[in-house]
C-alpha cells in the first residue's frame, strides 16, 4: 500500500491566478511544476519592450516559487520558453544560460501568441527536489 503524496501550492499574487483558478507552482512529492510565468510584478509589467529583461525577471519569479515549495533552481529538470517574436530567442537564450548553464535542464523554445503584445516571453519549469545534488 503506497502513501498518498502531499499536494502543496503557492501563488505569486497576480490577479489571473484567482480569476482562472490556478497556482504559480504546485509540489506533489518531490516534483514541482511551475505555471507559465510572465514578467508581471506587483506594479505590473517588468521590462517593457526588452525580452532579456523580461526573461531575467521571470526566472527570478520561478526561482522564488520553487524555493517557497522547498526546492532550488538547481533542481530544475525542464524549462519551456515561449516567445511572441521568434527573433527574441537571441535575447532570451543567453539569460537562460546565465541561470542554467551548469544545471542543464532539457528545454524547448517556441514562438507563440502570448496573452498580450507587451508580453514578449513566458516560461514554464519543472523541478525534482534533490535532483540538483545528483550531479
Amino acid at each position: 500500500m503506497s502513501e498518498k503524496a502531499t499536494r502543496k501550492w503557492v501563488g505569486s499574487g497576480t490577479p489571473w491566478e484567482d480569476l482562472a483558478g490556478y497556482a504559480r507552482a504546485v509540489r506533489v512529492g518531490d516534483r514541482i511544476l511551475v505555471s507559465g510565468t510572465t514578467a508581471v510584478g506587483p506594479e505590473g509589467l517588468v521590462g517593457a519592450g526588452d525580452a532579456a529583461a523580461q526573461m531575467r525577471f521571470i526566472i527570478g519569479k520561478i526561482e522564488k516559487a520553487i524555493r517557497d515549495l522547498g526546492g532550488s533552481l538547481e533542481d530544475v529538470v525542464r524549462t519551456r520558453i515561449f516567445v511572441s517574436r521568434i527573433a527574441d530567442w537571441e535575447a532570451v537564450a543567453p539569460v537562460h544560460g546565465e541561470f542554467f548553464k551548469s544545471i542543464r535542464p532539457v528545454t524547448t523554445l517556441v514562438e507563440a501568441k502570448l496573452v498580450g503584445p507587451e508580453y514578449l516571453v513566458e516560461v514554464e519549469a519543472e523541478a525534482i527536489v534533490g535532483a540538483g545534488s545528483a550531479g
